[in-house]
């Protein structure tokens, strides 16, 4: 039985084999229609979610399974003090596979560690996004062509951002990216972060002006400065504007710099670049559901 907490769970070729069976169910989705008649995923978000959530649902839905679960702590048996250890003891009575978010780091592992089911890490506090990431690369591999030789800028809050850590994680094991960090200081890229990509000798620059660099990406990746991770209103205020992605600034960019965004969007993008060719964050989401219908199958062991 494997469980997915990380991205880096899985070596390169078995993402490569991941991605090629995402490529498949995204051509022929028919032929994936009935793999999972009879199997239940339980959905265990402790905190909210949109898109995670309800692409994982309907991953399960289009494989011919069902979901059961819970989309916020307040509505499961945390709110009466049961523990992340029983709950997924009693899930794993009810349901073959589970995905679990969490506002705290390392929750999922806990889970992991006593369930009888595959557990899929569907975000951990500031620390990871496995199934995002999976997202991620997929999208670069199929829009760009290529999971090597390209530079990519990473844009907004870098400091709480687990979509940028995870990303970051999976990306120095190809050839020859190279990192641009755009982020206002109080919201720099973790020291942790640049300490491995020096040791592995791996580019990186660190930018306060987006427009500085515009020019040099092959890629954008546009993050929400994120109000539930700050202390306080003030900090929160004073920096979820800071970059905003204008037409203005897509005129310095290359033709084919692709924008990606984990999303939710708040301000960071503005509405009128959804009709630039460039944007490609909604393919992003739909990509997400196919991914995420692979890794099911996978952990099922049923691809």
């Amino acid at each position: 039985m494997r469980h997915l907490m990380n991205p880096l769970d899985f070596s390169v070729e078995e993402l490569d084999k991941l991605f090629a069976l995402a490529d498949d169910i995204e051509k022929d989705p028919a032929k994936y229609a009935h793999k999972c008649d009879g199997k239940i995923l339980a959905t265990c978000f402790y905190e909210p979610s949109t898109r995670t959530r309800l692409s994982f649902e309907s991953a399960m839905t289009r494989l011919g399974g069902r979901v059961i679960g819970f989309s916020d702590a307040a509505s499961s048996s945390a709110s009466k003090g049961e523990s992340v250890s029983d709950t997924i003891r009693i899930i794993s009575c009810y349901a073959d596979i589970c995905a679990m978010r969490h506002p705290k780091e390392g929750a999922p592992m806990v889970a992991a560690e006593k369930s009888l089911i595959p557990v899929i890490n569907a975000g951990d506090g500031g620390h990871q996004h496995p199934t995002q990431t999976l997202t991620d690369l997929q999208t670069i591999r199929s829009l760009h062509g290529d999971l090597n030789h390209f530079t990519i800028g990473l844009c907004g809050d870098l400091k709480f951002g687990r979509t940028v850590h995870s990303l970051i994680n999976a990306l120095v094991r190809y050839e020859g990216i190279k990192f641009i960090f755009i982020s206002p200081e109080e919201l720099k890229i973790p020291d942790y972060v640049t300490d491995m990509l020096r040791e592995k000798g791996i580019p990186f620059q660190e930018v306060i002006r987006l427009e500085d660099v515009m020019p040099e990406l092959d890629l954008l990746y546009m993050t929400r400065v994120q109000k539930e991770r700050f202390f306080n209103e003030e900090d929160y205020v004073r920096l979820k504007d800071f970059y905003v992605l204008t037409k203005e600034k897509m005129e310095l960019a290359k033709p084919d710099m692709l924008v990606l965004h984990p999303l939710p969007r708040v301000n960071e993008i503005a509405v009128e670049i959804d009709d630039d060719p460039r944007a490609a964050y909604f393919k992003q989401a739909q990509f997400g559901v196919y991914v995420r219908m692979a890794l099911i199958l996978t952990l099922l062991g049923l691809a």
